[in-house]
Order: structure tokens, then C-alpha cells, then sequence
């Protein structure tokens, strides 16, 4: 059972991957702690999001490596009384697709005896790090055959590397003459003045905190454009031409609608409004919903 032969099955099944050695697991905690110490990290961006990754297996694994998987993700489209909102591919039906590439791993590594653990790592410097992707000046990951339109898991695994090709984090080469993301950010998060996203500014970061903190005051409400996270740099790429693909999720009616703007609980939803919510992972996020799609149906209504 080698390294490359593991690569090979996942990528027949429609997944991209690279694996480098465990002793990498330092290199990561370093530079992330490195890039903390030289202040290039926003404190409550770093506390809240960065701060609680686990530079260390299982202890009841013999890690030899770490497995780095994008898995292709299309955007989602949603319909809110006869609204079109968009949500970005990170974050609807994410376990089905995590589960079948968990079943694709055990499938392949369980009959040599070796085993795949979920690790909780910065997967976006480790897929860059490794070879799978590269940064664009949004600092998102770009994976070649797919752009910037997956979801990213890491694995700790027993299985052996034979070949490692650690490298520096690159930058795209189409990014050099490019200034798209920067022109189309409204918060200016991305600046052509350092490479490190002004997380701070990011719509992402905000319309993923807990439902009752309200936005920044700062926040222009016509900015909004997605029901969770920002897809202007993303949609804008030319990098990504040709790989943005987008599926009809769900159609809630107006009585459903005004029921999720007034936060009703779970368990208070109609049966049918819980199993499209739950159908879609999107019941996770059913707390922010209120909020957040409050401020996207304002700015249809003012438009």
C-alpha cells in the first residue's frame, strides 16, 4: 500500500489529494504561531478562529502522515418567498460529501490495516504547503481542475509517505497581473498593500458569528450577497472561470420565511421547513439565519 496509490483511488472518484509526512505537523504549528507573534493576525480573529487547532494525533494512532482532501463543491442557490439567495460551496449538504470520502479512505486503507483520523488542522496552508493548491490574493485555496469551489478535510493516517514535496505556500501565477478580487471586495479586506487577508473586514467572518451579535455598524447592508460567507471574490476570479457550478437547493414560502426571520426553534418548524433545513446541513446554522437572511431580503427590498 503506497502514498501514491491511495492519491490515485481518491482522484477516481472525483477527489484531490496530497500527503506529506508527520513531521510537517510542526512546520504548520510554527508558521501559524510565527505569523501570530509578528501581529499579521487580528486578536479576535486568531482567538476565535485559529487558535484551537490540535498539533497532535490521536493517541491511540501511530500517525506516519497527514492527508489533505479538497472535495469539488457547487454553490447553492436558495428561494426565501420568491427571493434567489446565494450560499457559497463551502457550507450546504458538506456530510454527505464528508462522508463519502471518509467511506472512500476506509474503503481503500482498512483492508492493508491502516486507518484515517479527522484531524483539526489549518487546512488551507497545509493544501498549499503540500502542493495541492495555491493561494490567490483573496487568500483562498485554489486546487488546479477545480478552483476555488471545494471544502477542504485533513487526515492524521498510519499510512506511510513515501514521498513528501513540502513546499512554499505560492501565490497563483495569474494573480501577479490580476487585481479583480481587490477591486471587488467592498470591505477591503483584500489590499494590494500585504498578502494576508484583512480577516477583520471580511462579511465571512462577521455573518458567521453567533445570531445575536449584530453587524458591524461599519457594514454597508447592500454589501451582503450571501446567505452565510461572501462569494464576490470568489464569482469575480478568473481563475475560477468554467468550474463555478450552482444547484437549486431548496424553496421556502412566505409563511416559512417570516417563521425563520422571528428565529423560530427547530423543533417549532413545520416538518417539511426542518427536513429542507436538515436535508441541506443548513440547520446548523439555524441560529445566524434571523439575522442574516433579514439583511439579505433588506437589500433586495431597497434595490
Amino acid at each position: 500500500m503506497t502514498d501514491s496509490f491511495l492519491i490515485s483511488q481518491l482522484e477516481n472518484q472525483g477527489f484531490k489529494a496530497r500527503i506529506v509526512s508527520i513531521q510537517r505537523l510542526h512546520d504548520l504549528k510554527e508558521e501559524i504561531e510565527s505569523r501570530y507573534r509578528q501581529g499579521l493576525f487580528d486578536e479576535q480573529f486568531y482567538q476565535e478562529n485559529l487558535s484551537s487547532f490540535a498539533f497532535s494525533p490521536p493517541d491511540d494512532l501511530l500517525a506516519k502522515s497527514l492527508i489533505v482532501v479538497a472535495l469539488p463543491r457547487p454553490q447553492f442557490q436558495l428561494v426565501f418567498n420568491a427571493v434567489t439567495v446565494l450560499v457559497p460551496s463551502y457550507y450546504l449538504r458538506w456530510r454527505e460529501a464528508e462522508k463519502r470520502l471518509e467511506d472512500a479512505l476506509a474503503e481503500t486503507l482498512s483492508p492493508h490495516g491502516l486507518r484515517a483520523v479527522r484531524a483539526r488542522l489549518p487546512q488551507k496552508l497545509l493544501a498549499t504547503r503540500s502542493g495541492l493548491a495555491r493561494y490567490g490574493k483573496n487568500n483562498i485555496s485554489y486546487v488546479p481542475g477545480i478552483g476555488s469551489y471545494h471544502r477542504l478535510m485533513t487526515f492524521y493516517s498510519d499510512l506511510a509517505c513515501q514521498e513528501d514535496d513540502w513546499q512554499e505556500a505560492q501565490l497563483m501565477e495569474r494573480c501577479q497581473n490580476c487585481s479583480a478580487c481587490i477591486r471587488n471586495c467592498p470591505t477591503g479586506a483584500i489590499t494590494a498593500e500585504r498578502f494576508l487577508l484583512r480577516a477583520e473586514r471580511c462579511i465571512t467572518l462577521h455573518n458567521e458569528q453567533p445570531g445575536d451579535v449584530a453587524f458591524p455598524a461599519w457594514i454597508d447592508p447592500h454589501w451582503h450577497n450571501s446567505l452565510i460567507g461572501c462569494t464576490r471574490c470568489q464569482n469575480i476570479c478568473p481563475q475560477n472561470k468554467g468550474f463555478r457550478q450552482v444547484e437549486r437547493g431548496a424553496e421556502f414560502s412566505e409563511q416559512e420565511t417570516t417563521m425563520l426571520l422571528d428565529g423560530t426553534p427547530l423543533d417549532q418548524l413545520f416538518a417539511g421547513t426542518r427536513e429542507k433545513l436538515e436535508r441541506l446541513d443548513l440547520s446548523d446554522y439555524a441560529e445566524l439565519l434571523p439575522r442574516n437572511l433579514s439583511a439579505l431580503l433588506d437589500v433586495v427590498e431597497t434595490s
